[in-house]
């Protein structure tokens, strides 16, 4: 087996739900040793279905394998003094623990940063909430479909003459637990310089309002809010769905010359080939005619011709896939995404390394079943 890049860590995961536990499995899927303490009754998700996963005499949603993967889960009763004991000689021996409990939640069990420091210093703790550890709303509960309509996300996505729409993943959850992954692994980093840990605070909305990207930046430079603009891109054209006599594709003309080329190839020269649509900002200025002479010429090929057409000629294009057919591509089936560790699919950590563990041979185990005991001292091996 190659090595892993974080083995040798040891991660206690306090958390439920997705951003937390997403956070904790791309850690585990990196080579990490990462203990999900769960309450008795488990984490919420495991009854987040149907549909349900059966394996070895347990009935667990399908939401918690896609956020679980690679750990070993414990339960334990804060409450209960020896339980509360057992969690904290666990921490004790290890390096990092995640937490998304309501700010102030874990005081009363000496479970929060400043009591846990103060005997594992070299300890990084990182806090995932709604809405950050400071400002007026630090104690509210945040969930990802509210985060997305706080951050903006939402009123610029969707049909334009339509209802703001969330995206069809919980990516402020997702984003978050990446965020602190990232965070978690540059704390680890900073501690073998500075022989100390710290504290990270996550915040959901932080995380969503982080990713406005480019549309922040339209903001800023001009005062004025994007506005919605189902599959149109809000600075490229046309980098658009266009239509086909049977569907819709994808189009993404990233420069003049791919522009170019794809005139050629759709044979719209004498249309689009005027000083009108010359540069990226005289297209997004005469859009609308455009697109209308665009689509009736596409409209006259097939999905599968004008995916070809615009394959040879070199420009970005493509279907717009089911779940299932994504997952059938022959690229993405090349790449290994799709893993079946102990015979249960999911989905590997989307990052290779020339000499890191492999995707098929080294893929971590599917989620675990609840509950279970851990020397706190000892490492683990599962």
């Amino acid at each position: 087996m190659k090595p892993q890049p974080l083995k040798g860590i040891r991660v206690v995961e306090l958390a439920r739900i997705l951003a937390g536990p997403w956070c904790g499995q791309v850690l585990a899927d990196l080579g990490a040793e990462v203990i999900k303490v769960e309450a008795p009754g488990g984490d919420d998700t495991r009854a987040w279905g149907p549909p349900f996963v059966e394996r070895h005499g347990d009935r667990t949603a399908a939401y918690f394998y896609g956020c679980n993967r690679g750990k070993t889960s414990v339960t334990a009763d804060f409450r209960n003094e020896d339980d509360l004991r057992y969690v904290k000689d666990l921490i004790s021996s290890c390096d990092v623990v995640i937490e998304n409990f309501k700010v102030g939640g874990l005081e009363k069990y000496g479970l929060d940063y400043a009591s846990l420091s103060g005997t594992t210093p070299s300890l990084v703790y990182c806090s995932v909430t709604g809405f950050g550890q400071t400002g007026p709303r630090a104690k509210q509960p945040g969930y990802d479909l509210l985060i997305q309509g706080m951050s903006g996300v939402m009123d610029i996505t969707g049909d334009p003459e339509g209802a703001p729409q969330k995206m069809g993943v919980a990516f402020a959850d997702i984003f978050s637990g990446l965020y602190a992954a990232i965070g978690i692994e540059a704390a680890l980093l900073e501690r073998t310089r500075i022989g100390q840990g710290q504290h990270l605070d996550i915040s959901l909305l932080d995380s969503m309002t982080g990713v406005l990207a480019n549309q922040a930046m339209n903001y800023f430079a001009t005062g004025n809010s994007p506005k919605r603009g189902g599959n149109r891109h809000a600075n490229l054209t046309p980098y658009e769905t266009i239509e086909a006599s049977d569907g819709h594709i994808i189009v993404a003309v990233g420069n003049d010359s791919q522009f170019k080329r794809f005139c050629t190839a759709l044979d719209l020269q004498d249309a689009l080939g005027g000083p009108d649509y010359e540069t990226n900002a005289l297209r997004l200025k005469h859009q609308e005619a455009m697109m209308a002479q665009i689509n009736a010429r596409s409209r006259q090929f097939t999905k599968a011709d004008l995916i070809a057409k615009l394959t040879q000629a070199g420009v970005p294009g493509g279907p717009i896939n089911t779940v299932e057919e994504a997952l059938a591509d022959p690229q993405i089936e090349h790449r290994k995404m799709r893993i079946s560790p102990e015979g249960l699919d999911g989905l590997r950590l989307p990052i290779v390394f020339s000499n890191a563990a492999d995707a098929d041979t080294d893929a971590p185990a599917p989620a675990p079943t609840l509950g279970a005991r851990i020397n706190a001292t000892t490492t683990w091996s599962s």
